[in-house]
C-alpha cells in the first residue's frame, strides 16, 4: 500500500505551499490532475496565469496539507507568476523528455527561483512523459543537471501515472527534513498561510491594472 494517501482530517501536522513551474505544455497540470485527482486527459488547455489544488494526505505518520500551484510557463503571465514564488516551500521543475527546448529552459527557471523564492526553498527537478517513444533527453544528462544544482531528480509519466505519487513524497519529505518536526501547539500552522486571494482573483487584479496602463497610454 502507498504511504501517500488522501485523508480527510482538518487538522493538519504540516501545511506547505508547492509550485509547479517549466514551459508551458511539459505536463504540469496533468501531473496536478494525476495526484489530486487520479485523472488524466490529453485535452488540457494552458494555464491562463496561476491554478492551484489542495491535497491533503499522510506521509511518514505525519498528516500534510499541500497548497500546490500550477504555473503558466508562457512568458506574457511571468508577471502574475513571479508574485507566487513568495512563500513558497518547495518547487517542482518539470520538463518534457521528448521535447529539447524544454529542458534546456530549466537553467532559466533556476535564475527565476533564485530571483523570486526564498533562498532556502527545497527543489526537485522532474522528467515528464516518459510514456512517450519519442523521447530526446537522456536520462543520464538531465541527472547531470540535477546533480549541477544538488537536487534530486525523478521521471514520471502522468498518462501511465509513473512516479507522480513519489515525485510529491519526495519533495514533502524533503521539506519535512529541513523545517523540523512541529510540536502540538504548532500543527496546521506549520509551513505558511493559505493565500487570502484566490489565483483568479489575482490574475483579474493584475489583468485590471494592465487594463487600466493601457488606457493612459491611449
Amino acid at each position: 500500500m502507498s504511504d501517500l494517501y488522501v485523508q480527510q482530517s482538518s487538522e493538519c501536522d504540516y501545511l506547505f505551499k508547492v509550485l509547479l513551474i517549466g514551459n508551458s505544455g511539459v505536463g504540469k497540470s496533468c501531473m496536478l490532475m494525476r495526484f489530486c485527482e487520479n485523472q488524466f486527459t490529453n485535452h488540457f488547455y494552458n494555464t491562463i496565469g496561476v491554478d492551484f489544488k489542495i491535497k491533503v494526505f499522510q506521509i511518514d505518520r505525519s498528516t500534510v496539507k499541500l497548497q500546490i500551484w500550477d504555473t503558466a510557463g508562457q512568458d506574457r503571465f511571468r508577471t502574475i507568476t513571479s508574485s507566487y514564488y513568495r512563500g513558497a516551500q518547495g518547487i517542482i521543475m518539470v520538463f518534457d523528455v521528448t521535447d529539447r527546448e524544454s529542458f534546456n529552459q530549466i537553467r532559466q527557471w533556476m535564475q527565476e527561483i533564485d530571483k523570486f523564492a526564498a533562498e532556502q526553498v527545497n527543489k526537485i527537478l522532474v522528467g515528464n512523459k516518459i510514456d512517450s517513444s519519442q523521447r530526446r533527453v537522456l536520462t543520464d544528462e538531465a541527472e547531470a543537471m540535477a546533480k549541477s544544482y544538488n537536487i534530486s531528480y525523478i521521471e514520471t509519466s502522468a498518462k501511465t501515472n509513473i512516479n507522480i505519487e513519489n515525485c510529491f513524497s519526495l519533495i514533502t519529505r524533503q521539506i519535512i527534513i529541513r523545517v523540523g518536526k512541529p510540536n502540538q501547539n504548532q500543527k496546521s500552522k506549520v509551513g505558511m498561510k493559505l493565500q487570502q486571494n484566490s489565483p483568479q482573483q489575482q490574475i483579474k487584479k493584475q489583468k485590471g491594472t494592465e487594463q487600466d496602463n493601457q488606457c493612459c497610454m491611449s
